[in-house]
């Protein structure tokens, strides 16, 4: 499965990996599974953007 994502930039993507890991870590005792769930998905979107090639500063 593929999705297309439109943001204004890279810092839009940072925020979103941030708000997955920080769901991520209050569900921890409530729902563990979900918990890891939302880290894979985190670091997945992650990894995929450090695949994308580095624009000139």
């Amino acid at each position: 499965m593929a999705i297309v994502v439109r943001l204004t930039g890279s810092d839009d993507l940072g925020e979103i990996i941030e708000g997955l890991l920080t769901a991520a870590d209050a569900k921890q005792t409530d729902a563990p599974a979900l918990a890891t769930r939302w880290r894979a998905l985190a670091h997945d979107i992650g990894d995929a953007l450090d695949q994308l090639p580095q624009t000139p500063h």
